[in-house]
């Protein structure tokens, strides 16, 4: 594969690419002439991947983006194709006096990578940091020692100081405005290294004249160069967008885009990207083994439910519960649309992928389940009737185990080729598919039959080594099954 290094980053990141892939450095030239012989892309802020130059990227499965913000990405296309000081400088000592930080409450207003780490810094301040993120879960909170608010509202009501952290969006774009300015409590301090455009830039200047905020520190504006008010201000710090310019976090972020790089193009979990959901470090020991039996219960679940889906429920059990599990429902959706679609599905546009078609998808979360430390659930609806895969890890090498299936409790490690029989739970029925497969050549690598009933209705489930013949499973139908399927989870 080939990657092309379209913006200057640090010779590690270039060696880790090189050892791995064809890489071109090359900032020269018109990238639409030449975005279509690459499967990756590393940039930083000067390239501008619209949809018009994203339709000529033929082959390309990811942008890397050396540094914070992708405002030069269009995101959306990118998604459906699955892929110092301002201010003049004086000695004045007495003007900035200041204020002791320790025992104030500090708002955390997007409690993702960045937030966290600021509430760590601050609560080593001794300051009372308070947090909200509906997308985090309220463990996480607990875990650092940061107050869980509510809602965006509460926050802002608390926050002595209030520090901007949200992703760009629609719904966040100028998020403070004169509205929100005011249910912060008088003599309140904003911190925005953010986005630019989440703050009413007017709106932060008026209160700062009027004394409703006591201060301001922006490294960030909707307008770069930026020449508005907040410049006139003294109780204003402004800096041109200074961010992450240090020598190390230059070399830190060129390496983590080439190491994300790669993740992406061999198929690895990505831990960074902006449209697939995040998943930090500390939390991938607990989560990553269940990423793939995600991915497989969707597959086996739609199988089963003959590839209709009006509603998918992942349910999660246990531990799991308490994590943030967007990117274990994004893997499930990729496994139930794989052959499903024309176009190649992956965990960027699985969900794009539902929400075209309708398909409602939807959360649970349990603290406890009945027999396993942690369980994963996948239940596929149509027409009013739900089927449903569960699974869970076992061992030290969090190998893959099917717990149960339409409603059959089984005890099965999952395989890559799967045959699933209901019948009735009759004399001689294991006997007979052995032989019928027996006689087909089709070797059985395991085998687990479960019943509702003595004399009711019982699942079989195989392993298999080989594809059986086209015409076995419909012999097998003939003898008397309810249903007979293969199944590829590979």
């Amino acid at each position: 594969m080939r990657v092309l290094v379209r913006e200057p980053i640090a010779d590690a990141g270039i060696e880790l690419l090189r050892e791995r892939f064809d890489v071109d450095v090359d900032a020269n030239g018109d990238l639409s002439d030449k975005i279509g012989d690459y499967d990756g892309i590393v940039i930083r802020s000067a390239t501008k991947l619209t949809a018009e130059v994203l339709e000529r990227a033929g082959r390309l499965k990811v942008i890397g983006r050396a540094g914070v913000g992708v405002d030069n990405v269009d995101v959306e296309a990118a998604t459906r194709r699955g892929i110092v000081a301002l201010k003049q400088g004086r000695w004045e000592r007495s003007a900035w006096g200041g204020i002791e930080l320790e025992g104030k409450t500090l708002g955390v207003l997007g409690f993702g990578r960045i937030g966290q780490q600021v509430a760590r810094r601050a609560l080593g301040l001794g300051m009372r940091v308070t947090g909200y993120d509906p997308f985090v879960a309220k463990e996480r909170f607990r875990e650092l020692g940061v107050e869980r608010a509510e809602s965006a509202e509460d926050l802002l009501a608390a926050a002595e100081f209030l520090t901007l952290h949200l992703p760009l969006t629609a719904e966040t774009r100028g998020f403070l405005d004169r509205d929100a300015i005011a249910k912060l409590p008088d003599g309140a301090r904003v911190v925005n290294a953010a986005r630019g455009e989440l703050v009413d830039e007017e709106a932060l200047a008026d209160a700062l004249r009027s004394g409703k905020l006591a201060a301001a520190a922006v490294d960030v504006f909707s307008e770069e160069p930026y020449s508005g008010p907040l410049l006139e201000l003294d109780n204003v710090v402004v800096t041109p967008h200074l961010a992450a310019s240090t020598e190390e976090a230059q070399d830190r972020a060129g390496l983590i885009v080439a190491e994300q790089v790669a993740a992406a193009l061999e198929g690895a979990v990505v831990t960074n990207a902006v449209n697939i959901p995040s998943i930090r470090a500390e939390d991938l020991e607990l989560l990553g083994p269940y990423i793939p039996l995600a991915a497989k219960l969707g597959r086996l679940a739609m199988e089963l439910a003959g590839g209709r889906a009006e509603q998918i429920t992942l349910s999660y059990y246990g531990a799991l519960a308490g994590y943030d599990t967007r990117l274990l429902t994004v893997a499930a959706l990729n496994g139930a649309f794989q052959g499903r679609a024309e176009q190649p599905v992956n965990y960027v546009n699985a969900p794009l992928i539902a929400a075209d078609r309708g398909i409602e998808v939807l959360e649970e979360r349990r603290r406890a389940s009945r027999d396993f430390t942690n369980l994963v659930r996948v239940g596929v609806r149509s027409n009013g009737d739900e089927v449903r895969a569960a699974g869970t890890t076992i061992g030290n090498e969090n190998r893959q185990w099917l717990v149960s299936a339409l409603g059959f409790e089984l005890e099965m490690e999952l395989a890559p080729l799967m045959v699933f029989f209901r019948y009735d739970d009759v004399p001689g029925v294991i006997g007979k598919v052995g032989t019928v497969f027996g006689e087909a050549g089709v070797n059985i690598a395991n085998m687990a039959v479960s019943r509702t009933r003595r004399g009711g209705k019982a699942l079989m489930a195989l392993s298999i080594d080989t594809e059986p013949p086209a015409d076995l499973i419909e012999t097998v139908r003939g003898q008397g099954f309810d249903d007979a399927r293969v199944i590829s989870l590979t």
